[in-house]
């Protein structure tokens, strides 16, 4: 199974990508994955995704092209973390989402 592509951002292109099938998701939250993947390409360049794997882990994915000499690797990094650590709550809540609505996983008792 290949991964869900939730949204990305490209600093070659200048544009934002969203999934459509995620439009169920609440505006505020759309536009809060709009500004993180938009800042993350214009501070360290290259291409950034968000991807739901098999399993329903939501990844940071980074590519850049080759011969793209201003892509900051090493902020690239300390950016993904930066985001994992500062919007914990929203990824994890994206995780349950995704597994939920389309990994079709039920609640436990605890509503977890």
């Amino acid at each position: 199974m290949e991964n869900v592509v939730l949204c990305g951002a490209s600093s070659y292109e200048e544009k934002y990508y969203f999934n459509r099938q995620f439009d169920g998701l609440p505006e505020p939250v759309k536009e809060e994955l709009q500004i993180l993947c938009v800042l993350f390409t214009e501070d360290v360049g290259g291409v950034l995704t968000l991807e739901f794997n098999e399993a329903g882990d939501l990844q940071f994915k980074v590519m850049s092209a080759e011969d793209d000499f201003d892509f900051d690797e090493i902020g690239s990094g300390l950016k993904i973390r930066q985001y994992q650590a500062e919007k914990r709550e929203l990824l994890e809540s994206l995780e349950l989402y995704y597994r939920v609505f389309f990994l079709g996983e039920g609640l436990d008792a605890d509503g977890v």
